[in-house]
């Protein structure tokens, strides 16, 4: 069987041509055109990044897919749904400021944002997952939904909980409501090994929920009754003190984040765009972003998000780790277990694959490609 059609362009620009222009002549070429959009809403998910995080991508981006949608007559928009944890964008009017904040305004992108699940994260609709085995339904921003056709435009980067963040996280975790996020994430909390925790404070610094505090002795102590099991404290750690209970809970995440997606793409049209540049180590959710780990390496556009991710990954893998980053630091540590595998070198915490192979399990899309060059 053949596989689904990737297609590809760098970011080398002669002179006279742009990189936006690029980016439309990828859209074109993979077939955004075929898609009958006249009088029809679409929503094209992306994340307009945490105030701080400058990896984001720039709306420039953003208006290349709503021009080409209102050429084809349909009436885009820009969506993303509110966080689980505190931050910048934890409701929709904080969101909102934090999205105009980052450049994300109709005259720079071409038409308006809206939250997809509302002002408080609880406007949402419960959609069956097909095939779905960790979930049976899945919570989504009503608005995401109520869109006829769907778009991802990713930043696809490193991530601390699930190895790398491409299309799929983009559509399952970012398109949950606040109670879908929960779900996804609820497969275990972690826990702090005190022997090791040195009281650094970093952990309690990346909580989003406030749930970590310090004894008397100055170790860190998690309150479950905060506790959201995001992960973050996971990948903070410096000092391997704070671990997953449940070994399974990142996979688990991986695989309920993959059933949310098949949930957000069925029975409509889609499309999606990953743009792989500042692949930065951890999400674009945190209020900072770290020195990226690889080198840009191009934008990839398909119809099916799994083949995307895949070819993505295949990309990142097979490129240079820079010396001056947290991927680079931990390759050149003595002793350090090299996994051969750049998002695990760099977060060895993460289980990435198997984002992938749920995916394709339920039927979202397959991991074999043929990546076609523009």
């Amino acid at each position: 069987m053949e596989g689904s059609a990737v297609y590809y362009t760098d970011f080398r620009c002669p002179v006279g041509t742009s990189l936006t222009e690029k980016l439309r002549r990828l859209c074109l070429a993979a077939g955004i055109r075929n898609i009958e959009m006249d009088g029809r809403f679409v929503a094209i998910k992306m994340h307009f990044g945490e105030l701080g995080n400058l990896a984001f991508l720039r709306p420039n981006y953003a208006k290349v897919v709503a021009d080409l949608c209102k050429e084809q007559g349909g009436m885009p928009f820009l969506t993303d749904c509110n966080t689980l944890y505190p931050g910048s964008r934890k409701n929709a009017l904080e969101h909102l400021t934090c999205a105009q904040m980052n450049g994300f305004w109709p005259m720079t992108t071409g038409c308006q944002v809206l939250i997809g699940d509302g002002l408080r994260g609880t406007d949402e609709v419960e959609v069956p997952v097909p095939n779905g085995e960790f979930c049976k339904t899945a919570k989504i921003g009503r608005a995401i939904m109520d869109a006829d056709i769907f778009i991802s435009l990713t930043h696809f980067k490193g991530h601390e909980s699930t190895g790398f963040g491409g299309a799929i996280k983009n559509i399952g975790m970012g398109c949950g409501s606040r109670a879908g996020k929960m779900e996804q994430h609820s497969s275990g909390a972690p826990a702090v090994q005190r022997e090791l925790c040195r009281g650094c404070h970093r952990c309690a610094k990346e909580c989003g929920s406030d749930a970590i505090h310090y004894d008397a002795e100055n170790k860190a102590v998690i309150d479950y009754d905060l506790c959201k099991g995001c992960g973050r404290c996971i990948g903070a750690c410096s000092f391997d003190a704070v671990y997953s209970k449940d070994s399974s809970a990142n996979e688990d995440l991986d695989r309920k984040m993959a059933e949310y997606a098949a949930a957000v793409c069925a029975g409509r049209p889609c499309f999606h765009i990953s743009l792989v540049q500042d692949i930065s180590p951890n999400c674009d959710c945190h209020g900072e972003n770290d020195a990226p780990i690889l080198p840009d390496i191009g934008m990839f556009a398909s119809f099916d998000p799994v083949a995307l991710d895949q070819a993505c990954a295949d990309a990142c893998l097979a490129a240079t780790p820079i010396a001056n980053s947290q991927l680079g630091q931990n390759l050149a540590r003595p002793g350090w277990n090299c996994y051969h595998d750049n998002f695990k070198d760099s977060n060895p915490n993460i289980e990435w694959k198997a984002t992938l192979e749920q995916a394709e399990k339920i039927g979202l899309g397959q991991r074999a490609y043929v990546l076609k060059k523009i």
